[in-house]
């Protein structure tokens, strides 16, 4: 049988890190470089290697130029390491030259390699000969030597490739200990082992076969099934292959119930040769009770598949160094009590001493005190009450003595911090623990936390479905979608909900829907005998601290999604520092989520849970200043951006900020911003306009509504994006609706003009065109900027509807405005707009000296929004009078800058300008590919006009290119949106298909 050597003599270890002793002390062998050469000489047993073989093997292709003079350097330190008392004078005795080569000499030398190589094969010799537990000692043996990765610390392609050799062969070793142990009738005690080696090596079929036969033998046919079946997924996915006939064979007999696969257990003989030597006679001990303490299983249990997967995993490798842990935590309800109690029954075959529970009641007004549980689990193992020692420190260490040399499972339910669990831990390895709590037990030491997230829909389904009642669910499959969802998709509420129903057979699925529709009797509608969603969310909320609680409480008013910090700082009047420790804390206690970095979320009925909370308390009063001071921070925030986006612009200085917001560094984050906390936002006005409306006093409406419109107006830039389009025009009409209502002229005229720019997006010109002169006779004193932006867009309109004199006397009257408000990115806007118009009339040079009037002016004022879209304006003038080159440089420049800022209305746009240019210059290829990003542009941020105008200039292009087909279509098509939208365009389309049917 293998077996270490002694400590005396010179010793290599190449099975782990790559090492070397002499007498015991261990050799400083130096660089990887020099431990790779060392690697490649002890692999060679004995034979000569050459420079070239050596350079080759630790160098590769990446040899340096005087790799064979650094060679002979690390040759000559080796020599010096491994005889360091031989002279310089002497030849070396060990590491030897031979020819141009060199060679190492391990005649009186032990290499772990050779011991594991014998200890197999004497392994091998027993196995032949019926010695099976013979066999399996010495491969145990063998694989002892084997102390981590192979060849650690060597390097270079040589090491490379021995070390998946070693590796393999290693694997080879194991699977066949694992045959052995199999027919020694081990099987319960090497499962383990195998779940392990499984996990660690998913796609060796053997390992996966040996398992499978492991839990069949152990009475565990469906464990073994779902092997197969995970073992299948597997190959399929890694590898695109089925099984192969060793594991395809092995599930077949398992199904049919096989005998042959429980062999006798005399099936491994014993030489007779072997005699065990009499044994000393022992003084009898009563063997220990075996505690089964666990809580019945769930019957019912549904879901959660990978986590059960993951944690059986975890908890399997009990056997290894130290105690597994599994620290699971979640919301109240989420359902960490089923899963620890289900996962813990699955496990008793690998725990075969017993099981401990206990509720450490962390959430009732008295927890558990360790010392108790400690005094029960005692009793449960054995000891009478009289032995029981009395304090903390000696039962722990009495409980961790009897639970040594002993495969234990304890579960230690609904803790309330780490300092209660630490003393119930078993201290040995053979035992694990599941732990539950709602807190994150963070500062456990070793534990695995596990975040318990709510189900996913099909799994609250399922749950859903088995306590309701399949049948049931299935004839309304849709609606019982929409009650799991109304619960979060907590499995407490779906159970609630479930069991509520099939305790009343005349109501449907569909019945519950309105019941759980209002958010405010929700949480009424989730209780059912003694289970409540409500008083199990009460337990968690009792436990936080005053600042905790009131943080709890405000953060549920806002009407977003979720919060940033600095959001939430407003909300709380604390500073982000204050602010985040507290979110952080409550995330800990599992009453808030943190889906990324720096932003905050609640459960949909934990928000629930409390707004109601705060409803009934203090913050009844406080609620309304709590969000007054969002609605000023994010006013403030989506100011800073208005102003960087539209620099050059002093529409944000009208703005009614009250309070300091987010700054930004650049446009792009701002917009960036603006994305991001859009539905925040347009969250914020909403409330906002609700609570106005639902005022009795018309003035305090009318100051509330302010905000509320200057926000809508403030992220304008997004509407440069394309996106939110709808959600624009409803926040807009009903912010306008209220301020009708109540007389607010200033919020009035700041909804319209937002409103209008969304009609006018969307091509909507009659409507748009409407809501801007509805406009013209709101502003009041300070409404003088917004007034000549009405004017603008007004004049834009009128030029998209080929009213072109009107355009033109409009952007006078909004240049007029600008000009006397010191605004100059307004006036230079207006110049830009109108060369369109002036070139539609006829008016090249006017229109060019527009053009670049106002891309002058955008360059002065260091406006690079402005100066992007004079260059826009600008090169689709000079495109149209023949100046090509010059129109594609503009174009060009403006496209980069809208492209790195989002904009992609502007992107669109850019891009169908460009293709017209290369029609023109007979470019017909660069222009289908212009027109073809515009067209996908337009598609994607949902622009029909754009989408029209992409389509019609594709069209063009591929004319041109001679493909008359596809051209038709795209002309066909292009007709249909601008006809769809009412927009002139489709009459100039109509014209030219019906002039030249044949599309060329």
């Amino acid at each position: 049988m293998a077996a270490h050597s002694s400590e005396e003599g010179l010793r290599f270890a190449l099975l782990g890190p790559v090492q070397a002793w002499r007498d015991g002390v261990e050799l400083d062998l130096g660089t990887p470089l020099q431990r790779s050469i060392l690697t490649m000489l002890l692999l060679r047993e004995g034979r000569a290697v050459t420079p070239t073989e050596m350079i080759d093997a630790v160098w590769g292709e990446d040899a340096p130029p005087r790799a064979l003079g650094a060679l002979r350097t690390y040759v000559s330190r080796l020599r010096a390491v491994l005889e360091p008392g031989r002279s310089p004078r002497t030849r070396p005795e060990l590491l030897t030259s031979v020819g141009r080569g060199y060679a190492l000499r391990l005649n009186d030398v032990t290499l772990d390699l050779t011991q594991f190589e014998r200890g197999v094969h004497e392994a091998e010799t027993a196995r032949r000969t019926g010695d099976g537990r013979g066999a399996a000692e010495s491969l145990r043996a063998s694989l002892e030597l084997c102390t981590g990765e192979p060849l650690a610390g060597a390097v270079g392609p040589y090491a490379e490739h021995q070390r998946g050799r070693l590796v393999e062969r290693r694997m080879s070793v194991v699977e066949t200990l694992m045959d052995l142990d199999l027919e020694l009738g081990r099987h319960a005690d090497v499962v383990s082992e195998l779940v392990a080696l499984t996990a660690d090596h998913p796609l060796r079929e053997r390992l996966r076969a040996q398992l499978m036969l492991a839990y069949y033998r152990c009475g565990r046919q469906a464990d073994a099934l779902a092997v197969f079946a995970e073992t299948r997924t597997a190959l399929i996915d890694e590898l695109g292959i089925e099984p192969g006939p060793e594991l395809t064979t092995l599930h077949r007999r398992i199904l049919s119930g096989d005998p042959a696969l429980v062999p006798a257990r005399t099936a491994v003989s014993v030489p007779e040769e072997r005699t065990a030597p009499p044994e000393p006679t022992e003084v009898e001990v009563p063997e220990l009770p075996r505690p089964a303490q666990l809580p019945a299983a769930v019957s019912d249990f549904t879901g959660r598949r990978h986590v059960v997967a993951r944690l059986r995993t975890l908890l399997s490798q009990a056997g290894s160094d130290g105690v597994p842990v599994a620290a699971i935590s979640g919301i109240g309800g989420v359902g960490k009590t089923a899963l620890a109690v289900h996962l813990a029954h699955t496990m008793q075959d690998l725990f075969p001493d017993g099981q401990l529970y206990a509720d450490l009641r962390g959430y009732g007004d008295e927890p558990a005190a360790a010392e108790s549980v400690l005094a029960a689990f005692l009793r449960g193992l054995g000891l009478p009450p009289d032995v029981i020692p009395d304090g903390l420190a000696e039962r722990a260490a009495l409980y961790r003595s009897l639970l040594a040399e002993r495969r234990m499972l304890v579960l230690l339910d609904n803790a309330r911090d780490a300092a209660q669990v630490g003393p119930l831990l078993p201290g040995t390895t053979g035992c694990a623990a599941i732990v539950t709590s709602r807190p994150k037990l963070a500062d456990l030491p070793a534990a695995r936390l596990v975040d318990l997230d709510v189900m996913e829909s099909d799994e609250a389904l399922s749950l859903f479905a088995t306590v309701a009642g399949a049948d049931r669910v299935a004839a309304e499959r849709t609606a019982a979608m929409e009650v799991v969802a109304a619960c979060g998709f907590l499995p407490l509420a779906v159970r609630i909900v479930a069991a509520r129903l099939a305790a009343r057979p005349s109501w449907t699925v569909a019945s519950l829907v309105p019941r759980l529709a209002d958010e405010r009797r929700r949480l009424d509608e989730l209780r059912v005998g003694n289970l409540a969603v409500e008083a199990t969310f009460a337990l968690g909320y009792g436990q936080l601290a005053p600042p905790q609680a009131r943080a709890f409480r405000l953060l549920s008013l806002p009407g977003g999604p979720d919060i940033s910090v600095g959001a939430a700082s407003a909300v709380l009047a604390l500073n982000p520092t204050e602010t985040e420790d507290i979110l952080e804390s409550l995330v800990d206690a599992s009453l808030l989520e943190a889906p990324a970095p720096g932003r905050y979320r609640f459960h949909d009925l934990l928000r629930l849970f409390a707004r109601r909370t705060a409803e009934r308390g203090a913050d009844a009063e406080a609620g309304g200043p709590a969000l007054r001071r969002l609605l000023d921070f994010y006013l403030a925030s989506a100011q800073s951006a208005h102003r960087l986006a539209y620099d050059g612009s002093t529409l944000a200085e009208q703005l009614s900020v009250t309070g300091p917001g987010h700054t930004f560094a650049s446009a792009d984050e701002a917009v960036a911003w603006l994305s991001i906390e859009a539905e925040s936002l347009f969250a914020a006005i909403a409330q906002t306009t609700a609570q106005a409306a639902a005022q009795t006093a018309a003035q305090t409406t009318v100051q509330a509504l302010l905000p509320a419109a200057d926000l809508l107006l403030a992220m304008e830039p997004l509407l440069e994006s394309g996106s939110h389009a709808r959600e624009f025009e409803r926040r807009a009409r009903e912010t306008l609706a209220a301020a009708q209502r109540f007389g607010a002229p200033s919020s009035e005229l700041r909804c319209r003009y937002v409103l209008g720019r969304v009609l006018f997006g969307a091509n909507r010109l009659v409507e748009a065109r409407k809501e801007f002169e509805a406009s013209l006779g709101l502003a009041v004193e300070g409404d003088r900027i917004v007034s000549g932006e009405v004017l603008n867009a007004l004049a834009v309109v009128a030029g998209r509807q080929r009213r072109h004199q009107e355009a033109l006397a409009l952007f006078d009257a909004a240049r007029k405005i600008f000009r006397e408000m010191g605004a100059p990115g307004g006036e230079a806007l207006t110049l830009s707009y109108s060369a369109r118009d002036h070139l539609f009339l006829g008016q090249a040079e006017e229109a060019i000296a527009a053009a670049e009037q106002g891309l002058t002016i955008f360059t002065e004022i260091g406006s690079s929004p402005g100066t992007a879209r004079a260059r826009y304006h600008l090169g689709m003038v000079l495109s149209r009078v023949g100046r090509l080159n010059e129109a594609v440089h503009h174009h060009a420049e403006c496209l980069a800058f809208f492209r790195t800022s989002g904009q992609r209305v502007w992107e669109q746009r850019v891009c169908s300008r460009l293709a017209e240019t290369f029609i023109t210059a007979n470019r017909f290829g660069d222009a289908t590919r212009h027109a073809e990003q515009a067209l996908a542009v337009s598609v994607e941020i949902g622009h029909p006009y754009g989408e029209a105008l992409s389509l019609w200039v594709l069209g063009r292009a591929l004319a041109g290119q001679g493909d008359i087909r596809r051209s038709r279509d795209c002309l066909q098509r292009a007709h249909d949106i601008f006809d769809r939208l009412g927009a002139p365009e489709a009459a100039d389309i109509r014209a030219l298909l019906d002039r030249d049917p044949v599309g060329n």
